[in-house]
């Protein structure tokens, strides 16, 4: 088999996929479709236990009314449950999602969730069908249609969504100097290791855990990953919090930082859009 009739065959085979992931979207029988979403509040939020490990997230107990029935559910997140807790506090609102007729394989997700339709799989088969033709142009045409079919879509997508990106990064800079600042304490570090099974390459990560009260007066327990120094060591450590009043689990240890880093994503996006528009441009000047 050739190069042309693989690339045919590859477009047929995700072509066929993209197509039955859309009909079945239609008929409404997808996955996504056929999860029941709802919204779990967290009534109990419990320790963390120094030392152990973060998988599973902040335990936490959460309560939620069951659509059929009308009662209410109590849960843990125990063992495996979808999305880690890492910010809990009493009263904070959570998704909570299972299979239709299976209550007992609910999961977590870190907010409520809308209903979804399910066309993440059909629409990444339908770009690979895209992939597959802009290859084969590129085979039977020239290879400068590889850069003209790559760079000229993706630097109109990123360049739809540059915006977006500067929109988003100005409402992150007022909600960082809108931020309260309140004490904290890191009241456990987690400690996770995971071996690699090819070469027996061990990793390590550390998590501490922050609580802190809000000016409010909620009790918050979360994970913290990034700007703390020393982070092995720092059980015990008094912390000073930055949080959203609106939105405790968005909080930081170093408001500047976080100031620091906003420039970047716009950088990076305005960045890719001129060098996937150079990609494109390119390519017709080569053909």
């Amino acid at each position: 088999m050739g190069w042309d009739e693989f690339l045919v065959l590859w477009c047929a085979v995700w072509g066929v996929l993209a197509l039955v992931g859309y009909t079945m979207a239609l008929a409404g029988v997808t996955g996504a479709q056929r999860t029941v979403r709802l919204t779990g509040r967290i009534e109990q939020v419990r320790e963390s236990r120094h030392g152990g490990s973060r998988k599973g997230g902040i335990p936490v107990v959460v309560t939620y009314r069951d659509p059929v029935s009308g009662q209410e559910i109590t849960v843990t997140n125990d063992g495996e449950r979808g999305e880690m807790i890492t910010a809990a506090w009493e009263g904070r609102e959570i998704g909570v999602s299972h299979p239709r007729g299976r209550p007992h394989a609910y999961r977590f997700s870190d907010r409520p969730e809308r209903p979804g339709r399910g066309l993440g799989r059909p629409g990444c088969a339908l770009f690979l069908v895209y992939v597959g033709l802009v290859v084969l142009a590129a085979v039977e045409q020239g290879w400068p249609w590889a850069l003209i079919g790559f760079g000229g879509p993706c630097a109109l997508y990123a360049a739809a969504h540059l915006p977006g990106t500067v929109r988003a990064r100005r409402e992150r800079l007022s909600g960082l100097a809108a931020m309260e600042s309140v004490p904290g304490r890191v009241v456990a570090v987690l400690k996770d290791v995971s071996i690699d099974q090819d070469d027996g390459h061990t990793w390590t990560t550390i998590t501490p855990v922050v609580s802190f009260t809000t000016r409010e007066g909620t009790a918050v327990t979360a994970h913290c990953t990034s700007h703390l120094a020393d982070p092995a060591d720092a059980y015990g450590r008094e912390v000073t919090v930055h949080y959203t009043p609106a939105d405790p689990a968005d909080f930081t240890l170093d408001r500047a930082a976080e100031q620091r880093s906003q420039g970047q994503d716009v950088t990076f996006n305005a960045l890719m859009v001129l060098v996937l528009a150079a990609t494109a441009v390119a390519g017709v000047v080569f053909l």
